[in-house]
């Protein structure tokens, strides 16, 4: 093995120093001293520093070269590096970036400030929501394509995940939905009733209710609860499995993250969302029917016969319709946050937190829009 040795001969006007052999952590330490003793004599000689003759070369080697380089600059050298290979040559540039920027007397870039603080970053918060929506398209196309791909092939579906995820977003969550929504019914009706009565007609109470809990307040508020129970734990469970690799696992082993992890998901909370939906509906006119009959003296029998007149099935319909588009919305919200963590805790919580929002304000857009569709074909 050939170690690392350094020449010194003056050659057409100029300083050679060619450097050869293994220039590694073991020639190291005979090195520095040739280093110190092969400078040239006269002071602003150009210097060619010639690397044809390594044969190996490491971080430790990359960096004796860079200080021989550094000095003889410093001392009003021009130094041309000749000679070098290109993986030789790169591995020394690599440790003088490296090098350049751990130096502390370093100046540090000046960065460009812009003459708008205030139009930059409304400019950058623009570009950022326009790029996170083409990339959240892109997912919607790509979790498209693979349940089409899966329908052709049912056998594929697994079960067992799905009625996991089943179980979980939808059995699991009718207590919370069930109890908000009680109290929501309660409240409604103690506001429309303390309204009414002004006017003497307080059984119209049954009617702001019915209407007011069918069309909207129940399948938006189950939306709401289920977007900040259900969809920050698929993005905090496939973010926690980016952390650990296991994504990257199942890539590796042939297995398609988007089938095994997004489909039962969404799958399931397609099932689920109509089904707590009608659960929260029903419990909400509960507490209101339970309001109406300790504060207004209406009995369950003339809340009953006023609810009939009051609403149809088409009521009821116009807001589960809504049910599996909002499923959609937060499954795909969720999981697309969840397969965009970085591999660190903190990604995993800023990106929960992140998908709680987005899905909240798709929910309540998409209900706005509903509501004009709606309007505006009479419905």
């Amino acid at each position: 093995m050939q170690t690392g040795t350094l020449s010194a001969i003056w050659e057409e006007n100029q300083f050679v120093l060619a450097a050869s052999g293994r220039w590694d952590i073991a020639s190291a330490e005979r090195l520095g001293p040739m280093l110190r003793d092969r400078m040239p004599g006269r002071k602003g000689a150009p210097v060619c520093l010639d690397l044809s003759g390594l044969t190996a070369l490491d971080t430790a080697g990359a960096l004796l070269l860079d200080r021989l380089i550094k000095r003889l600059r410093g001392q009003g050298h021009v130094v041309a590096v000749v000679g070098a290979r290109s993986d030789l040559c790169a591995l020394l540039k690599d440790v003088q970036r490296a090098a350049a920027g751990a130096e502390p007397n370093s100046p540090a870039p000046a960065e460009k400030r812009p003459a708008f603080p205030l139009a930059d970053r409304i400019g950058r918060a623009t570009i950022g929501i326009w790029q996170d929506i083409l990339s959240m398209l892109n997912f919607l196309g790509l979790v498209t394509v693979t349940a089409a791909r899966l329908l052709r092939t049912p056998n594929r579906i697994r079960l067992k995940p799905l009625f996991f995820h089943l179980e979980q977003v939808g059995l699991n969550a009718l207590p919370i939905v069930g109890l908000l929504s009680f109290l929501i019914g309660i409240v409604l009706a103690y506001q429309g009733a303390d309204q009414l009565r002004r006017f003497g007609a307080e059984i119209y109470v049954v009617n702001l209710l019915g209407i007011g809990v069918l069309r909207e307040i129940g399948i938006l508020m189950t939306s709401i609860i289920v977007a900040g129970r259900s969809g920050s734990a698929f993005t905090a469970q496939i973010g926690t499995m980016k952390v650990n690799q296991e994504v990257d696992a199942m890539r590796t082993l042939g297995l398609d993250p988007v089938e095994m992890l997004v489909l039962p998901r969404m799958l399931a909370l397609l099932i689920a969302l109509p089904l707590i939906g009608f659960f929260a509906n029903m419990v909400a006119l509960a507490g209101g029917a339970v309001m109406a009959y300790a504060y207004l003296d209406i009995n369950f029998g003339q809340f009953a016969r006023q609810l009939q007149i009051a609403v149809s099935t088409t009521t009821l319909f116009v807001g589960l319709i809504k049910a599996p588009v909002f499923a959609v919305v937060i499954a795909l919200v969720g999981c697309y946050e969840g397969l965009r963590v970085s591999g660190s805790a903190e990604s995993v919580g800023l990106l929960t937190t992140r998908s709680v929002v987005v899905s909240i304000f798709l929910v309540i857009v998409l209900d706005a829009i509903f509501s004009i569709l709606f309007s505006y074909i009479g419905i």
